[in-house]
């Protein structure tokens, strides 16, 4: 068991980076009723959240390489505790977005690329591949616990708990870190590249804001955007913008080696294929899952009226495989090389979600979509048991907190991009859908239907098929029979909308297969490397 012990701590806090984040987006009517708000407000203060996580990552991996990994997680952990504490006693919305949004980010982006290279340097061979299969696991677990548990302290209790509980974890997490072996201390310590820093973090952070607020400014046409450039949504440009500075970064960059001096992250490490093999896969699995995770819950909450506790106990499946195949990680090398598992895995993916798409129907078929869920659980698990040891194991130890950063970068970055592109895939297909099934139904009349695409014109949201027929209720204009064909057609355009978007996650996850070919295609040695990986100092 004592060989364990630092990994008891690394998982619990990698669980504890996952969970209020899920917490949060079952709570979202519950802070709006608390801060008096709007919630478009509450989604800006989650926005915030992952702006400043992945507009930090590559800097608070740079950190631990200046000052020590051990320091730099537990200095993190603390402004961690800080922001947790904030945000259970916070009186008004701004103190929620400054406690959770930007101290706990920022807390976050220290943690960990930390962590990711302390897993690293505390086991070896086919330990560390379990290790990283167990933190994968428990992010997993994190993501499918946090609704159970945010839902049940929600509507029995309050939210606010879950926060406060954050705060004694890490003080336990704290109490325990001499779990974690010394590290030998930094032969030098170079300056913080600060241009390099605000380039990426400025880049990124457009990046993530653009592609998030895509739901809301819509991708080309404008939706309702704060502005429009020459009469086109803004996002594409903001997203280019963004790419713009990251291409001035890589240059600044470049000019810093050439000079001797200390970059914010070597890219070349970009030049080692297997660990850009798995960066991609890592940000196509998050893609995958958090798109999975933004759609399963609006079918299970706006489609079925389940509540928070309810959807958390449909998500249970999801959460058990995933933690028992990341944990077995190390058995599967025994008979598979980490590319077989990975492919494998996105083929059980691939085939969760098509199942998925059959149990998407008006009536909840409990048994079918448990199934889909714990076949979901399975793939992910198979994917989470290997790709952190892959990209850790694919450099050496002096560029493991640099590896950590690019690792949790590319998550966050897929994670954004998964809720934002799924998110408008499924508002798209709903007006289609609705849009079409209105003009085509001889149950509604040709003014009705122009009055319906008037509408829809000016946009369309994800609602409860009641709060539909309610708002019809307040036009007499729209005779009864004709209001109730409009309401069946809704319903039926929202399990429409939902499958396209499941759809489009089977599309990534068939797209996946492509970034997977300079994984390790050989089972590792006894030592747990393989032959394409590097033989590396562990100390």
């Amino acid at each position: 068991m004592g060989r364990w012990k630092p990994l008891v701590v690394l998982g619990t806090a990698q669980f504890l980076m996952v969970l209020d984040a899920s917490v949060m987006n079952v709570s979202i009517s519950q802070l709006v009723e608390d801060f008096d708000t709007e919630v478009t407000a509450i989604q800006a203060v989650i926005t915030l959240y992952t702006l400043v996580m992945a507009a930090f990552m590559l800097t608070g991996g740079k950190l631990g390489d200046m000052f020590g990994r051990r320091r730099v997680f537990v200095v993190g952990l603390m402004i961690y505790a800080v922001g947790s504490g904030l945000t259970a006693v916070a009186p008004t919305l701004w103190v929620l977005a400054l406690g959770w949004s930007v101290i706990e980010g920022l807390g976050a982006a220290l943690v960990l690329p930390a962590l990711a290279a302390l897993v690293a340097g505390s086991y070896t061979g086919r330990e560390r591949a379990v290790a990283y299969g167990v933190v994968g696991g428990l992010a997993g677990a994190g993501i499918a616990v946090g609704p159970l548990l945010g839902g049940w302290l929600t509507t029995y209790l309050t939210w606010r708990l879950v926060f406060a509980g954050e705060v004694v974890l890490v003080v336990a997490i704290l109490l325990l870190m001499r779990w974690i072996p010394p590290e030998r201390p930094p032969e030098r310590r170079a300056r913080l590249d600060t241009a390099g820093a605000a380039l990426s973090a400025a880049g990124l952070a457009l990046m993530v804001l653009a592609v998030l607020q895509s739901g809301t400014w819509g991708w080309v046409k404008p939706r309702n955007p704060p502005f429009t450039v020459i009469g086109f949504s803004p996002t594409l440009f903001v997203v280019a913008f963004g790419a713009a500075l990251l291409y001035v970064f890589c240059r600044h960059e470049r000019r810093r080696e050439a000079r001797g001096l200390e970059p914010l992250v070597s890219l070349d490490l970009f030049g080692n294929s297997t660990l850009r093999s798995g960066l991609e896969t890592l940000f196509n699995q998050n893609t995958i899952l958090l798109g999975l995770f933004f759609v399963i819950p609006l079918y299970l909450q706006v489609v079925q009226g389940l509540d928070a506790f309810e959807t958390g106990l449909k998500l249970v499946p999801v959460s058990v495989t995933m933690l028992a195949a990341s944990m077995s990680g190390t058995l599967l090398l025994r008979i598979a090389s980490p590319r077989t598992i990975v492919r494998t895995g996105l083929l059980v993916l691939l085939a969760a979600t098509l199942w998925l798409i059959t149990a998407i129907e008006p009536e909840l078929r409990g048994a079918s979509f448990a199934g889909a869920m714990a076949l979901l659980g399975l793939g992910l698990g198979m994917l989470a048991s290997q790709l952190g040891n892959t990209v850790q194991s694919s450099v050496g130890a002096e560029d493991r907190s640099e590896a950590g950063g690019l690792q949790y970068t590319a998550q966050n970055l897929g994670s954004s991009l998964g809720t934002a592109l799924i998110g408008a895939i499924l508002i798209g297909a709903l007006a289609g859908a609705v849009g079409s099934k209105i003009e085509n139904d001889p149950r509604i009349s040709d003014a009705v239907a122009g009055q319906a695409a008037v509408q829809l014109e000016a946009g369309v949201s994800f609602v409860p098929a009641d709060d539909v027929a309610a708002a019809l209720a307040e036009h007499p204009e729209v005779p009864p029979d004709e209001a109730a064909a409009i309401v069946d057609n809704y319903r039926q355009a929202q399990l429409d909308g939902l499958k396209a978007a499941v759809l489009a996650c089977a599309g990534i996850t068939a797209a996946s297969f492509l970034f997977t070919r300079h994984l390790p295609g050989r089972k590792p040695t006894p030592d747990g490397r393989t032959d394409e990986e590097p033989a590396t100092d562990e100390s």
